[in-house]
């Protein structure tokens, strides 16, 4: 009898977790199908499926506006973002290592430097990066998204790397240290393995808040020929008089086939870098 009871709840979860998804993909799904819908179809129907099936938008969408084309801006895009987001690893990393694991002076005032700057709005902080940026000729170019990465400007991070590094014993670095490894060899060889689902977590949210920032580099990036797809998007509203939502559906729809790609393969290292806190020693 509770095992009955057991597998009716089981499947009223599943049933419900179902609807939830159904509900939260309508809008993807729906953008999707209006990639095949004329903009008769689109404002004057309700139904979901297309009248006809055809590709003409995803051709004619690809082309973008003048010369340059959709493949010159996912060129820009991962030129933009991958970079970043992997300088923003390797900082964090480091940065959370020397927090979590040595002793140096004013160490309690950097950290709460550290969280105060999670609290400093965006649009505090944009004029004096844009003239500090425009002093040393970023401006229309990438170093003003690989310069922070680098440096490690974004605190949210570090901080997240320190608390998982917390949850490591300090038996692994005293070990290393028996072995003969040194500080960076400890940190390379033994923290770094363990530390792989917190990093593809720090990973994953660069590369979709780099991907699907329009602000910054609507600010930084002038030239058409180096805007990324965000900026395209938007772009394609204003080329037509009478905008073809058929074409910006479709390239919509094509931008956001990387991120899910992405997200379906590290969900895995991302649930546990957020799940959990490290080893229990």
């Amino acid at each position: 009898m509770k095992h009955k009871n057991r597998n009716g709840r089981k499947t009223i979860d599943y049933l419900v977790i179902f609807l939830i998804g159904i509900v939260l993909l309508f809008p993807i799904i729906w953008m999707f199908s209006c990639t095949f819908k004329t903009n008769e179809e689109i404002f004057s129907s309700i139904r979901l499926l297309p009248e006809s099936f055809s590709f003409k938008y995803y051709i004619e969408g690809w082309k973008g506006n003048g010369k340059i084309t959709y493949t010159q801006f996912f060129l820009n895009t991962f030129l933009l973002v991958i970079p970043t987001t992997i300088l923003t690893v390797i900082s964090s990393a480091l940065v959370a290592y020397g927090f979590a694991r040595f002793e140096f002076p004013f160490k309690k005032l950097l950290m709460v430097l550290l969280l105060a700057m999670l609290m400093l709005p965006n649009a505090v902080v944009i004029i004096p990066r844009y003239t500090l940026y425009n002093k040393f000729g970023w401006i229309d170019t990438y170093m003003p998204f690989y310069g922070p990465a680098l440096l490690c400007c974004n605190s949210f991070f570090p901080y997240m790397l320190i608390q998982f590094l917390r949850g490591l014993p300090r038996e692994l670095d005293e070990s290393a240290y028996i072995d003969g490894c040194g500080t960076f060899q400890t940190l390379v060889r033994i923290l770094l393995p363990l530390m792989k689902p917190a990093l593809f977590s720090a990973g994953l949210f660069q590369f979709l808040w780099t991907y699907n920032d329009y602000f910054n580099s609507l600010i930084f990036i002038n030239s058409v020929r180096k805007y990324p797809i965000s900026l395209a998007l938007r772009m394609s509203l204003n080329s037509d008089s009478v905008i073809q939502w058929g074409k910006v559906m479709a390239m919509s729809s094509v931008a956001v086939l990387p991120v899910i790609v992405l997200f379906f393969a590290a969900q895995k290292y991302f649930v546990e870098g957020i799940a959990t806190s490290g080893l229990k020693g």
